[in-house]
């Protein structure tokens, strides 16, 4: 709302496809059916729902420890509202990632070998997957262009 609030926009403005207030509001969507559904076909060793701490927060609470994880930052592109919230309120990258979720709603965490399949799994419920990283030791550098969590 403070954003909103500095920026001057008008929550009936136009945007992508609908007012900026819809977009700013829309429900935090359920994920209980399509997991279900996953999970009699690979085994999901972790889950996040990316919701207030956003990716920062939530992902390394269902880690093991002495593990983190790796996201490359181009894996997703996240939706337009999330560079309007930035670009106006002037929120730096590290803060987008602990605050909000940016288009990535759960994480679940499955084998390297079963990823394809739990991939696919989730594409046949109608969502749609991205494989944003790996689980990685504490020790082990990230690459540039990635966030360690």
């Amino acid at each position: 709302r403070k954003i909103v609030e500095v920026s001057g926009a008008s929550w009936d403005m136009p945007f992508d496809g609908a007012t900026l207030a819809d977009r700013l509001m829309e429900p935090t969507r359920i994920y209980c059916k399509p997991v279900m559904n996953v999970m009699k076909k690979v085994q999901i060793h972790a889950m996040a729902h990316i919701t207030g701490g956003g990716l920062v927060e939530n992902v390394p609470r269902v880690l093991p420890a002495g593990t983190q994880v790796v996201i490359h930052k181009d894996a997703w592109r996240r939706p337009a509202i999330f560079d309007w919230l930035q670009k106006e309120g002037g929120v730096a990258d590290d803060e987008m990632l602990r605050v909000f979720n940016n288009g990535i709603g759960l994480v679940v965490i499955v084998s390297a070998e079963e990823a394809d399949a739990a991939a696919k799994a989730f594409e046949a419920e109608g969502e749609t997957v991205y494989r944003l990283g790996e689980v990685v030791g504490k020790a082990d550098a990230a690459a540039p262009g990635c966030v360690v969590i």
